[in-house]
């Protein structure tokens, strides 16, 4: 037997063989006669089976490199790869001498633990986790919770905004340069249009001076805070200044600022802690269009005004318009205003006194005095003194600057619209701005031409050709009228054009403004160019126009059209940028209009002044389309759809402050109020309301 075998050249188990059969082994002790001997077998067979295992594993693995043995002045050989499983030998002192040791089977190594980094910083995990910090001037960022756990989860909640200083002794925790580049800003959001307050701006100085104090030194709790403060203030700022506070939709308006969004946490953890340089990653953030610079480089313009005052009190408002020649007692009042804004030049002076012989009904009457002469009862009249403040040369001049830059009738007479205007406060013009920058955040920021935007406050159409974003085209539009009839505030594209269109008439149109006039007599289909169309799509002639055709369109079961021509209602080109409120471009024959300065008169559509010139503008890159052959096709006999050479992006905005190329800074009345409702949504602080509690009318007809 193998047993025996091994026990014959050992007096104590023999020397075991390692080719020993394990099964075999098992077998023998099982059958052995004696009971000591037993004992002994299964002893030396549990020996015998250790020293095997032990001799299999030193045989296949390498010599570790530690236990390798370098003879001085020879290289060292590289280390082997390590096998899967490592043989691990007992430390010397657990050895008895006299004994053998058995090796234990080495294991693969068990993966690593991934531990929650929750559990060593449980207090900063649990504050994030709430979403509320006292410490902020606005405490609740639960609109911010998930990504400023994101953030923080990145970097095993470990601060963001700390570095440890060795140079000192001890070494001491302070703010990092990224984090005085990020409260720097964060201080100075007013000049971009922002609220420092929204972002903690007045408590940074006290939080940084609370930190830098050596007693009582600032705790852990302390220094959590403060990173925890500075991130979330700076994912507001960031996702203000690159989005705007308030959303679009807020508003219903067509714009969406969801693909423009940052990943707040991937691009502060990126972009912002590591920066070499906070403030150059934070002009990157900002839209880079022109016309928000510009409107930018107006406010900083119009906070110094209010903050240097001179405006003085309002103008007083008198019983009848101002015009020029007339007398209005605060004449050097309104000289002083129209210099502080620009209009009347520094080196113009008005006299107090000028000569005058036309006189409002405001100015003093002259005065009679009875002044007694000796030996005589008879009145004398005193000579009437010369007519003080009157209104004429280049203060009038003035005044028609101002008129033209506020969106009213440019002729020097100064009304009621005029007077409200020049007694609009400085504080509120800095707000126009303010909000102006606002919406322009909420557009695309690879804004290139050519595009055309349209700003319904101004009614004014701008068109830019090239990317230097110079305006090359301009002109009036007529909008629509408020409140009912609001065009909307959206973008599309606008793909072709329809020279000499039909006006298809909406169905509210026919009901409230055509039904009536053609039940009284069908002669106003003629009159006017109409012509009513059946189910098919063919045309009822108007002799065939009866009680029951009237009760068709009453019910809405037929269509009516008017036939193209100068009369219609669309004039002779409409321009067509598909879109959910179905609303496009075209002219009108009621050019009467364009020479209003308030022209909200549409039922949402845009009409341009000059839709010629239009016409040659968004086909510009087609040779074929002359001014000469687009005149013709607009004198033409049947529509002409036209596809444009390229596709134009088109922008409806609304603005109530506009900055010219220029520089010069126009105001535009709040003609829907949508001013007014933003104005009271930025009042509620963070975190800003998403839904309006006054729905703006929003209509999806068609429209002209």
């Amino acid at each position: 037997m193998i047993f025996q075998d091994s026990m014959s050249q050992n007096p104590n188990c023999g020397t075991l063989q390692r080719n020993v059969d394990e099964a075999e082994l098992i077998r023998s002790l099982m059958i052995g006669s004696s009971r000591g001997w037993t004992l002994m077998k299964l002893l030396c067979a549990l020996l015998l089976m250790a020293t095997a295992q032990s001799g299999s594993a030193q045989n296949a693995a390498p010599p570790s490199v530690a236990t390798q043995s370098v003879a001085p002045g020879t290289a060292q050989a590289a280390p082997q790869q390590p096998a899967p499983l490592q043989s691990v030998t007992p430390p010397a002192a657990a050895q008895q001498p006299g004994t053998t040791t058995a090796t234990a089977t080495a294991q693969p190594a068990p993966p690593p633990i991934q531990t929650d980094p929750c559990i060593a910083q449980a207090e900063f995990c649990a504050l994030v986790n709430t979403g509320q910090l006292a410490d902020l001037r606005w405490p609740n960022f639960a609109n911010y919770r998930k990504e400023v756990k994101d953030f923080y989860q990145a970097g095993g909640y470990s601060l963001a905004w700390i570095a440890i200083t060795t140079t000192t002794a001890p070494t001491q925790n302070q703010p990092t340069p990224q984090a005085l580049a990020m409260i720097a800003a964060l201080q100075a959001a007013d000049k971009k249009g922002l609220s420092a307050e929204d972002y903690d701006g007045l408590r940074w100085n006290e939080r940084l001076a609370r930190l830098a104090q050596p007693i009582p030194a600032a705790s852990a709790s302390d220094w959590m805070r403060f990173d925890l403060a500075l991130t979330v203030s700076a994912m507001r700022y960031i996702s203000d200044l690159h989005n705007g506070r308030i959303s679009p939709q807020y508003f219903d308006y067509g714009l969406d600022v969801e693909p423009k969004k940052y990943k707040l946490a991937e691009f502060l953890r990126t972009r912002v802690v590591a920066a070499q340089d906070v403030a150059v990653v934070l002009q990157e953030v900002e839209p880079s269009h022109a016309a928000y610079r510009r409107a930018m480089a107006a406010l900083a313009q119009y906070v110094a005004l209010a903050k240097a005052g001179g405006e003085g009190d309002p103008l007083p408002i008198p019983a009848d318009k101002v015009k020029p020649g007339d007398v209005y007692p605060a004449l050097p009042q309104l000289a002083q205003r129209l210099r502080l804004l620009g209009d009347l030049p520094a080196e113009v002076q008005v006299t107090a006194a000028t000569q005058s012989l036309v006189a409002t009904p405001v100015a003093a009457t002259p005065t009679l005095s009875a002044t007694p002469t000796t030996g005589t009862t008879a009145a004398t009249q005193t000579p009437a003194a010369p007519p003080k403040n009157v209104y004429e040369g280049e203060l009038v001049n003035a005044v028609k600057r101002f008129q033209q830059r506020h969106g009213l009738l440019a002729d020097g007479t100064i009304g009621k619209d005029t007077f409200l205007q020049l007694n609009v406060p400085l504080s509120h013009r800095v707000v126009q701005l303010q909000l102006a920058l606002e919406r322009w955040r909420w557009l695309p920021g690879d804004l290139h031409a050519p595009m055309i935007v349209v700003n319904i406050p101004e009614f004014t159409l701008h068109g830019y050709a090239d990317d230097d974003d110079h305006q090359t085209l301009t002109m009036k539009t007529v909008v629509g009228k408020a409140p009912d009839h609001q065009t909307p505030v959206f973008t599309e594209t606008m793909k072709f054009l329809i020279f000499r269109p039909y006006w298809n008439v909406p169905k509210s149109i026919i009901e409230k403004e055509l039904l009536p006039a053609i039940t009284k007599s069908t002669a106003y289909l003629d009159k006017h160019n109409y012509e009513v169309l059946d189910k098919s799509g063919e045309v009822i002639p108007t002799d065939k126009v009866d009680a029951d055709v009237l009760r068709q369109l009453k019910a809405k079961h037929l269509e009516i059209r008017q036939r193209p021509g100068p009369a219609n209602s669309l004039g002779t080109v409409k321009f067509l940028f598909p879109n959910e409120y179905d609303v496009y471009m075209h002219g009108t024959p009621e050019h009467k209009l364009f020479a209003r300065a308030k022209r909200d008169f549409s039922h949402g559509c845009v009409r341009v002044e000059d839709p010629a010139s239009l016409a040659a503008w968004v086909l510009n890159g087609n040779p074929r389309w002359t001014p000469q052959r687009i005149r013709g096709a607009m004198n033409g006999k049947e529509p002409m759809q036209v596809n444009l050479p390229r596709e134009i992006p088109v922008f409806i905005l609304y603005g109530t402050a506009w900055v010219e190329e220029n520089g010069e800074v126009h105001f535009f009345g709040d003609v829907y109020g949508h001013d007014a409702q933003m104005e009271s949504a930025l009042a509620k602080g963070q975190p800003y309301p998403v839904k309006n509690p006054t729905p703006n009318p929003t209509v999806f007809i068609s429209r002209y």
